[in-house]
């Protein structure tokens, strides 16, 4: 009888193999010198990061998708959610490692790249669309703005695993923005869902409700801020009036279906404390605190580019570090979770619910 060969720990990471992909071009580790060893391994390194990512969103959006969304998978959600920005928060630390290449240790061997650049990262394309990016939100890396053409081989005339890769990823549906503005859109309101009778009238309700209150507010914080004596009185009210704007335009879009889905995500967040809205509040708290690791990790990108070779122009042939610092800026997806953060107002200042029973566990589990 054969006993089955046991598991060592080189096989199951498969280190002999891993520890043969550190070559370079010249796909020889002798042939080249330490600083250039140290870049090609902490971004293998980003790679295998991204990689767990991908697998960890994919699952995410695959979960939200689903209708309805088992409220019990809430948990795990968050936690998935939480490794996620985890994941984030240790990529950035690896920018460290490579700050201690000085410029001429990197100029040593950048003519190597041309025309190579980190824009040509599938996965992190990847990742963005999954997120729920727009082709038409993204920043172009050359005059002909088109980031598919970055990704095909360096002739341009073919395409290549990595255009393929990302190709695949645009054709699948739906990203994580959508999968959870459809969840968000059937958040009960005031009891009400999307189909009750009167559900359109119940949405409006409560925002004109909010929008009352919101004032009220407001007018506490004008008192307070006139009287400080540090703005001319005019100004200051003519400052908050043109938030109240804001807010009434942001929640009264034409869009009716994004009507409701902002109204549920200021509904979510103003109620919180109510059983049900827990776990999904915690949700959208995890979502805003990806997006901002992530746009903490292109900010520290930015300036670990600055630090080592300045602001020369990129191996690819983008602006360099002018280019990261504009998709730290403006690459973001769930941008309504981070707009309502603008219109909340205190605890003591809400619209009281006449009923709330809906959000009670003890409703749904009485039959």
């Amino acid at each position: 009888m054969l006993l089955p060969m046991a598991t060592t720990y080189w096989d199951y990471i498969r280190v002999e193999q891993l520890l043969r992909l550190q070559g370079g071009i010249e796909d020889d580790e002798s042939t080249i010198t330490d600083h250039e060893v140290l870049f090609i391994v902490v971004h293998q390194v980003f790679e295998l990061w991204f990689k767990l990512a991908l697998r960890e969103l994919t699952t995410l959006r695959d979960l939200f998708k689903q209708d309805p969304v088992p409220e019990e998978s809430l948990a795990g959600a968050v936690g998935s959610m939480d490794r996620l920005t985890r994941i984030f928060r240790s990529a950035v630390s690896h920018f460290e490692v490579l700050e201690s290449l000085n410029t001429r240790d990197y100029l040593d061997f950048r003519d190597k790249l041309f025309p190579a650049s980190g824009f040509q990262s599938a996965q992190m394309r990847e990742m963005e669309i999954l997120l729920g990016m727009q082709d038409e939100e993204r920043i172009g890396l050359g005059a002909d703005g088109k980031y598919l053409e970055a990704l095909k081989d360096p002739t341009g005339q073919s395409e290549s695993p990595a255009f393929e890769r990302v190709k695949q990823r645009l054709a699948d549906k739906p990203s994580l923005l959508s999968a959870v503005g459809t969840w968000l859109l059937r958040t009960p309101i005031c009891g009400s869902q999307p189909g009750d009778e009167g559900d359109e009238a119940a949405v409006e309700g409560f925002l004109e409700g909010y929008l009352v209150a919101l004032r009220g507010a407001t007018d506490q914080t004008i008192a307070e801020v006139i009287g400080t004596g540090l703005m001319p009185e005019d100004k200051v009210h003519a400052r908050y009036a043109a938030e109240i704007e804001q807010a009434r335009d942001f929640f009264f879009p034409d869009d009716l279906r994004l009507r409701r889905i902002r109204a549920a995500v200021l509904f979510i967040e103003s109620y919180r404390e109510l059983p049900l809205l827990a776990w999904p509040r915690k949700m959208l708290a995890k979502l805003v605190e990806l997006e901002q690791a992530m746009v903490v990790f292109r900010q520290r990108h930015a300036r670990m580019v600055e630090r080592v070779i300045g602001r020369r122009i990129g191996t690819g042939g983008s602006s360099g570090v002018d280019y990261l610092d504009e998709t730290a800026l403006k690459y973001r997806v769930f941008k309504d979770l981070w707009t309502v953060r603008t219109f909340q107002i205190p605890t003591d200042a809400l619209p009281p619910l006449a009923d709330t029973t809906p959000y009670d566990f003890s409703e749904r589990f009485d039959a």
